[in-house]
C-alpha cells in the first residue's frame, strides 16, 4: 500500500533516502532467418539481454502460420468473388465494384488519389473495416481521416501495434494488449518482461525500431484464424492463450501482421505503417495482467503519434497553469516507475499557483488569482506512516518554539472501511 502524507508546512530538514532488429522490407513469402534480428542498439538496460533464437524461431513460426493461411483465404476469394456489387457513398453517389475483390482502398483511389493517401479507415453497413479488406456484398460505404473519432482511435491502435513490435523486437518480452487509451490520447501496449523495470532511459531505442518499422512501410494484413489455429500459433505466450479460451465459441478470431509482428487482434487498422509520420514514448509505469494484483506483474509503456511530425512538436509544447500542488507532487512521483527502495519520498515546493478566481469573489490575500504556498507531500509506505507523522510534527513543533508561536493542532486522517465495519 502507498500511502501520501501531505502537510502545510514545507520540510527544510530533509531526511535521507535511497535513490534509486532491423528488418529489411518484406518479401512476398516467409522471411528468411538470417534478415530476422533482435535491435541491440541503445537498449538503455546492458543486463538485458532478449532470447534471439527463441524469438527469431517464434517469429519464423508465426509468419508461416499466417502466410499459409492467408494464401488459402485468398484463394477461397478468387472462387467464390467476382460479382458485381453496387457501393454506397454517403452522398447517394454510387460506385460498381466487384465481390470479394474490390475493397475501400480502391474506391478511394478512384476518387482521388489524395483521399487514398489521407484515408485510414473505411466503415462498411456500419462496421469499421480495413481499407484492404475486400467488400462482401452490397453495402453503404463511409471514409474516415484522422480528425475523425473513428480515424484517430484507429490510428492510436495502430501505433500500438508498432510499439509492440519495437518492444517484442529490443527486449523480446511476451506481448499482452495494445488499444488506444480510452481518453483519446495515445495508445499503449502492456507486456510481460521478467525482471526487468522500463523507464524514460529506455525510450531512445523503442522510439528508434518504431522509426524503422514505420520506415518499412509495413502493411497491416487481417486473416480469421479458428480457436485451433490461434492456439497454435501463440502458444508460446500464455496471455495470449488465456485471451482466446475465453473468447466465446461463435466470436470471429482474427489475426493482424504488420512486418515480424502476429498479433492477435480485433482491428482494424490503417493501410500501413508509413501513414504514422511522427511516433513518441510518452511514460512507462507498472501494471497488473487483466488489472488484477494477484496476477502477474507487466509493464506499460504509453505513446502518441500523428499523421505529420507538426503535431507531435505542439504536443511536446503544450503547458499548463498550476492551481495547487497536491496534483503536481503526485504527477512528479508517477511520471516514471519507482521502486519501495525510493520511499518515503519527500517533495516541498514554494512554487507559483494560479486560480481562474472570479473577478466578484477576489478579496484581500485569501481569493486571488495567483500565489505561492509552501506545501510538502511524503509518498511512503504504510508502515512508513507513524515514523513520518511523527517526524513531520517534531519539526513544526521545533520551528515554533524558535519563534515562541502558541499553537493547536489537528491532525486529519481517513478511515479505511472493510466489508465488516458497519459504523
Amino acid at each position: 500500500m502507498l500511502v501520501c502524507l501531505r502537510r502545510g508546512l514545507s520540510l527544510l530538514r530533509q531526511h535521507r533516502h535511497r535513490s534509486l532488429p532491423s528488418l529489411p522490407p518484406r518479401p512476398a513469402r516467409l522471411l528468411h532467418l538470417s534478415s530476422l534480428h533482435l535491435s541491440t542498439e541503445a537498449m538503455g538496460d546492458p543486463a538485458v539481454v532478449p532470447d534471439a533464437t527463441y524469438l527469431e524461431a517464434v517469429t519464423q513460426k508465426r509468419i508461416r502460420i499466417f502466410e499459409e493461411i492467408q494464401a488459402r483465404q485468398a484463394l477461397e476469394r478468387l472462387n467464390i468473388g467476382g460479382e458485381p456489387i453496387n457501393i454506397t457513398l454517403p452522398d447517394g453517389a454510387i460506385k460498381e465494384g466487384k465481390k470479394w475483390i474490390s475493397t475501400p482502398m480502391d474506391v478511394a483511389t478512384g476518387i482521388s488519389s489524395g483521399l487514398a493517401a489521407s484515408c485510414l479507415i473505411a466503415q462498411v453497413n456500419g462496421l469499421l473495416w480495413d481499407m484492404a479488406r475486400p467488400l462482401e456484398g452490397d453495402c453503404d460505404l463511409k471514409l474516415f481521416k484522422f480528425d475523425s473519432d473513428e480515424g484517430r482511435d484507429t490510428f492510436w491502435h495502430s501505433s500500438a501495434h508498432i510499439l509492440g513490435e519495437s518492444l517484442e523486437r529490443v527486449y523480446g518480452c511476451k506481448l499482452c494488449i495494445g488499444p488506444c487509451t480510452t481518453r483519446g490520447e495515445g495508445f499503449y501496449y502492456d507486456a510481460h518482461y521478467n525482471d526487468l523495470t522500463l523507464s524514460d532511459t529506455h525510450f531512445e531505442a523503442i522510439d528508434k525500431q518504431a522509426k524503422k518499422a514505420v520506415a518499412e512501410k509495413q502493411a497491416f494484413e487481417r486473416i480469421e484464424v479458428s480457436r485451433a489455429e490461434a492456439l497454435e500459433i501463440f502458444a508460446e505466450n500464455k496471455f495470449k492463450v488465456e485471451i482466446i479460451n475465453e473468447l466465446p465459441e461463435d466470436k470471429t478470431i482474427t489475426v493482424y501482421r504488420c512486418g515480424p509482428l502476429v498479433d492477435l487482434c480485433r482491428g482494424p487498422h490503417i493501410p500501413n505503417t508509413s501513414f504514422v509520420k511522427a511516433f513518441a514514448c510518452l511514460k512507462a509505469s507498472a501494471s497488473y495482467w487483466r488489472g488484477k494484483a494477484d496476477r502477474e506483474s507487466l509493464q506499460r509503456v504509453y505513446g502518441i503519434s500523428f499523421p505529420d511530425s507538426k503535431r507531435l512538436k505542439i504536443e511536446k509544447q503544450e503547458f499548463g497553469l498550476k492551481p495547487m500542488n497536491c496534483p503536481g507532487h503526485c504527477l512528479m512521483f508517477g511520471h516514471k516507475v519507482r521502486s519501495y527502495r525510493e520511499l518515503p519520498l519527500r517533495m516541498a515546493d514554494f512554487g507559483v499557483l494560479h486560480r481562474n478566481e472570479l473577478s466578484g469573489a477576489l478579496t484581500g490575500l485569501t481569493r486571488v488569482r495567483r500565489f505561492q504556498q509552501d506545501d510538502a507531500h511524503i509518498f511512503c509506505t504504510e508502515s512508513q506512516i507513524k515514523d513520518e507523522v511523527r517526524a513531520a510534527l517534531e519539526f513544526v513543533d521545533y520551528v515554533y518554539k524558535i519563534f515562541g508561536f502558541k499553537y493547536e493542532l489537528e491532525l486529519s486522517t481517513f478511515h479505511i472501511f472493510d466489508n465488516h465495519d458497519e459504523s
